[in-house]
């Protein structure tokens, strides 16, 4: 496990349409609700992959997002690694836990965030 510096950047890569605003081209809080069972959100570490090798992990994918790991520590949460180029942001809670919290959480989260790939 790795500790990351405040300026280190994590990318999430965008596996549902849906978590993208057609509208506004943001990325929306669903992409940042913790699945039932999931250890952490799932991202991938920028100082070791860029957004088209983050694509290429996945057979389906709409976007990456690119995300400051001070900005997740601001919000009380953090990044642990868990591989090479695989880290999780730990801390968020499920929805069906504390639904207002994750809700809160995840839209701090997708509002700091920035896409920084999409097809074509």
């Amino acid at each position: 496990m790795s500790h990351y510096s405040e300026d280190a950047v994590v990318y999430r890569a965008l596996l549902r349409k849906q978590w993208i605003d057609e509208d506004t081209g943001k990325v929306k809080a669903d992409a940042y609700f913790l699945r039932p069972g999931e250890p952490g959100l799932s991202v991938n570490l920028a100082s070791v992959c860029s957004p088209e090798q983050c694509v290429g992990l996945f057979r389906k994918c709409y976007g990456v997002a690119s995300l400051e790991v001070r900005y997740v520590r601001s919000v009380g949460l953090d990044v642990e690694q868990d591989s090479a180029n695989h880290a999780n942001i730990i801390g968020l809670p499920y929805q069906e836990d504390d639904l207002a919290l994750a809700e809160r959480l995840a839209g701090l989260l997708a509002k700091r965030s920035h896409i920084v790939w999409q097809p074509k």
